[in-house]
């Protein structure tokens, strides 16, 4: 006879949780039998394809990735729209914010972050919004159909999409970010004036080290957004965009450690060796990550640890991103920013609107970044995680040439 399945409850049904599941089923497709909580009234869907739903390329069928019927045919119980409220660790079990209880052998924690909400006066406004879900992004579509003039508050990549999204739908937008360069988190002041200059050909308008004083209002609606500067921008929409903070009150509230987001070994297991956690709400050696690859590789460990197969360890991640930002692609990763002890490689071609940095340090790539042309990030990004010896190609290190 083989051994009863155990109990794994996952709270939390977004991509890094999803991808650990199904890591675990190639692996130990009989371990478990398994309980999904999810918030979202939706199933598992992309998230990153939620930029081109907004900008009306693509529907919100398009962007599932795993139907109700994947969770069913694989015996998976899929709870959508239910919350977890407690984690009862005495007794192992989750507790629904409606009072029902399930017992768990092991518990995976994959809660993900919330928008930032900057506390301003008029936050509470109606027709001020975050941009991080289906719920969001259908918000944001019903708000542009009267159109109008949107204000998106953080010039990162959340933010630049949203823009675009807006535009595209026929709002007149401005971005305001506080830093003096967009993305200043995956791009250097270069990099980031050429994509400025892209979307601005776009119809987009930038206000640069613009600080939000308040959200102005009139009969319970935002009507403008007031700088610290004194200047009054109008607006029948705000897109707050300003960043996330890691989902961290319901470990938090079980006893869990948390400093940064919830504090996970290389295993991805946390202070409690039954419950486990991966994605954005995870702090893994004091650094949070919110990219969707390390994400991906959390939950291929944490898999493999869950099916006691566990050979393999979570050791961090070279924090790289490759994106299509409103249809131009860029590049960045590792020390992109250059510094003591690096040399930089640089090329700009601004009539094909392409640039590139290479940054080195004692023979060795340790950064990048690429805008218009990143044919061969790939490559590069390889060179920087092994820490190779670029000497022998170094004079072709700008124009590689294609694997045979």
């Amino acid at each position: 006879m083989s051994a009863p399945k155990q109990k794994l409850v996952v709270v939390g049904s977004g991509m890094a949780a999803t991808r650990t599941i199904e890591h675990l089923l190639t692996i130990a497709p009989d371990r478990y039998q398994i309980s999904i909580y999810g918030a979202e009234p939706h199933p598992n869907y992309n998230r990153i394809l939620l930029s081109p739903v907004l900008a009306g390329e693509m529907a919100m069928g398009d962007i599932v990735l795993n139907d109700r019927d994947w969770y069913r045919q694989r015996g998976i119980r899929l709870h959508t729209g239910v919350k977890i409220a407690a984690i009862d660790r005495v007794r192992r079990e989750v507790v629904t914010a409606s009072g029902e209880r399930e017992h768990y052998h092991r518990l995976l924690l994959a809660t993900g972050s919330t928008p930032f909400r900057l506390p301003v006066p008029g936050i509470d406004l109606d027709g001020v919004i975050t941009y991080r879900d289906i719920a969001d992004t259908e918000a944001m579509i019903a708000a542009a159909a009267n159109g109008g003039r949107a204000v998106v508050i953080g010039g990162g990549l959340l933010g630049l999409e949203a823009a675009n999204g807006l535009r595209a739908r026929g709002m007149q937008v401005t971005v305001l970010h506080v830093m003096p360069w967009l993305m200043e988190r995956q791009l250097d002041p270069a990099a980031a004036q050429l994509l400025q200059q892209s979307l601005e050909a776009r119809g987009i308008d930038f206000m640069l080290q613009a600080q939000t004083a308040e959200l102005a209002g009139s009969d319970g609606r935002v009507r403008g957004v007031k700088l610290k500067s004194g200047e009054l921008l109008e607006a029948d929409l705000v897109v707050m965009a300003v960043g996330i903070r890691p989902n961290v009150a319901l470990a938090e509230a079980a006893g869990l450690q948390v400093r940064r987001g919830i504090v996970v070994d290389d295993t991805m297991q946390t202070f409690d060796p039954r419950i486990y956690a991966v994605g954005e709400c995870v702090a893994h050696r004091g650094v949070g990550y919110g990219l969707v690859a390390p994400l991906y590789e959390m939950a291929k460990v944490a898999a493999a640890h869950l099916a006691h197969a566990g050979i393999t360890y979570y050791a961090g991640s070279v924090v790289s991103t490759k994106l299509k930002v409103t249809g131009i692609d860029l590049f960045s990763a590792g020390e992109f920013m250059g510094g003591e002890g690096c040399e930089e490689v640089v090329l700009r071609d601004r009539k094909r609107q392409i640039y590139k940095k290479l940054v080195l340090r004692n023979d060795k790539l340790v950064g990048g970044v690429l805008v218009g042309d990143t044919a061969h990030s790939t490559r590069y990004l390889e060179m920087i995680r092994t820490g190779a010896d670029v000497r022998p190609i170094r004079h072709e290190l700008m124009f590689l040439r294609d694997a045979a």
